[in-house]
């Protein structure tokens, strides 16, 4: 995770308070590619490490969501898989479906980590307590952000958070071990 030095103390105080993750779809869960078939049909490219990750924050309490423009099939499908917790699709409001979500989620705006990398994304990044951006986000949402991932999105941005998150917290090796004793 990328923030000014100055602020890194700030970052981890930020991330011993998050409860819940949210994301967005295209470009943070997927490198923001989409491919259509003939028939219509929709394919996303989503990245294996963030699907551990999210099972990785599961398995230490945090709640999950997805907020999406999108209304794609592959977005219920991979959600479903991961057992996320709340899917928002076709909501191009985010800021209302976040508010929608917060009702949800039992928590306040200061406990959720919420990673975007557009536009779209700046009116949820500017409510919640730890936002972040992706490395190869729109500039404007890189400044909304108080950090910035390494990584681009679609490839690994989401346990590249997750793992902050749970390390700042203290939680990673416990739940990294519990998690190899359940293989």
């Amino acid at each position: 995770m990328i923030c000014k030095p100055s602020d890194s103390a700030e970052l981890f105080q930020r991330a011993r308070k998050i409860t819940a993750l949210v994301f967005d779809v295209d470009g943070v869960f997927s490198n923001g590619q989409i491919v259509y078939f003939n028939q219509g049909d929709e394919l996303k490219n989503f990245d294996a490490h963030d699907g551990f990750a999210i099972r990785l924050a599961r398995e230490c309490g945090l709640k999950t969501a997805i907020i999406s423009a999108s209304t794609s099939t592959a977005i219920h499908r991979r959600a479903d898989w991961l057992k996320v917790d709340h899917v928002f699709i076709g909501r191009y409001d985010k800021a209302n479906a976040f508010s929608d979500l917060l009702g949800k989620l039992q928590c306040s705006a200061e406990e959720v980590c919420y990673i975007g990398d557009d536009i779209a994304d700046i009116p949820v990044l500017r409510q919640v307590g730890l936002p972040v951006a992706v490395q190869n986000a729109a500039p404007q949402t890189k400044e909304a952000a108080f950090v910035v991932t390494r990584k681009h999105g679609g490839y690994g941005v989401i346990r590249e958070t997750v793992e902050f998150i749970l390390n700042a917290q203290n939680r990673l090796n416990s739940a990294i071990e519990h998690m190899l004793q359940s293989f």
